[in-house]
């Protein structure tokens, strides 16, 4: 009767056992063509790959686990050949030392012998394997051309580099007061024009004629009238003389372009001018205003 038990245990264990490992299965085999029938979206195939093999290597892992567990956990029945020894002769499929005549040759090298044995499974079945992905791959990427070859990802890789490296060049964070350059480009005289009435235009008029501020126009400069003293002081401000810094607000793209367009006011003449002050600027010989 305790035989009987154990053996009736040991079936139901079995069942449910070999259905959860064939469900398990069918969803590990099924993952690697989801990406085929997916609708709506671009496929990552490289990072799609990587989870993909995650996986298959966690799944192994949990494999060999659950048959340790299920071999050592259920009690062996006398004469029965445990489920791990089936699974290992499975893979592996030699002969047995006792059994090896019967796949001897008659080949006799000094007296070394050869034996006929078969290609182990578990190294037929990665060939196998090796084979389905190699149709897989070819059908995802160069059939349907759901994925993306890696010069297909290189190209797109630098088109983007190329996006992201433009969009730090024009928010100008690269510029100091060290490198800055004055630009009399229109874009940039016109962007300078925008900054300036919204923020110099109350303290130094509308066209830089001066009202609480300096005159721009004319050719006395307090604090130095080229572009990298002028980029210096928007940027630290003079709080003596009740100019703020601007840095919070302004980028250093936008101090280039006002700085810029405060230069070109030079010798416009407008009406209502504020008398000079300071001295009369002149460019150095050897830090002549470089423009760009």
């Amino acid at each position: 009767m305790l035989i009987k038990k154990k053996i009736k245990e040991s079936t139901k264990v079995k069942k449910h056992f070999e259905l959860n490992f064939k469900l398990i299965f069918t969803i590990l085999f099924l993952f690697p063509f989801v990406p085929i029938f997916a609708q709506g979206g671009e496929i990552d195939m490289v990072a799609y790959t990587d989870t993909a093999f995650l996986i298959l290597f966690l799944f192994m892992i949990f494999l060999t686990i659950v048959f340790m567990v299920y071999h050592v956990g259920i009690q062996k029945i006398p004469g029965e050949v445990s489920l791990w020894a089936k699974f290992m002769d499975l893979l592996i499929d030699a002969k047995p030392i006792e059994n090896e005549k019967e796949i001897l040759l008659d080949h006799d090298y000094d007296g070394i012998k050869e034996l006929n044995n078969n290609l182990p499974p578990w190294w037929k079945y990665l060939f196998y394997i090796t084979i389905v992905w190699s149709i897989i791959y070819m059908l995802v990427f160069h059939v349907f051309d759901i994925g993306k070859l890696m010069e297909a990802e290189y190209a797109e890789e630098i088109e983007l580099a190329e996006l992201q490296k433009a969009q730090f060049l024009a928010g100008g964070e690269f510029i100091d007061e060290n490198n800055v350059k004055v630009s009399m480009d229109p874009g940039t005289l016109f962007s300078g024009k925008e900054i300036f009435v919204k923020y110099c235009a109350a303290c130094h008029g509308n066209f830089g004629e001066g009202l609480v501020g300096p005159n721009f126009t004319d050719e006395y400069w307090i604090h130095g009238g080229d572009i990298k003293n002028l980029f210096l002081i928007i940027k630290n401000g003079v709080p003596e003389k009740g100019m703020i810094s601007w840095k919070s607000q302004l980028n250093p793209k936008n101090m280039q372009e006002v700085g810029s367009y405060i230069l070109s006011l030079q010798g416009t003449n407008p009406p209502n001018q504020k008398p000079p002050q300071g001295e009369k600027w002149v460019v150095p010989a050897d830090t002549a205003a470089v423009t760009q």
